[in-house]
């Protein structure tokens, strides 16, 4: 890994979720567009964000959804049951 890999590592955090400046932004486009490595890295990188976004949303038990919207809209001296 060359010393612009090196760089690259260090920005490349802050390059997904689009925390860079004007100036950095343009260094790791350079270097990834250069740099097998490190674009098989930035590409593993925005995948596994994606994985993790998707699955760690968790999911509601049938029925609770509508539940909620009953308690919602229910009013407060009745019971929604």
């Amino acid at each position: 890994m060359s010393d612009d890999c090196g760089k690259c590592e260090e920005l490349l955090q802050g390059y997904l979720d689009r925390e860079l400046t004007d100036e950095e932004v343009t260094q790791a486009e350079l270097h990834l567009n250069g740099c097998d490595y490190c674009r098989r890295r930035y590409r593993f990188e925005e995948r596994l964000r994606t994985y993790v976004r998707t699955t760690a949303a968790e999911r509601m038990p049938p029925g609770l959804m509508e539940k909620l919207t009953q308690l919602r809209t229910t009013d407060p001296g009745t019971s929604p049951v």
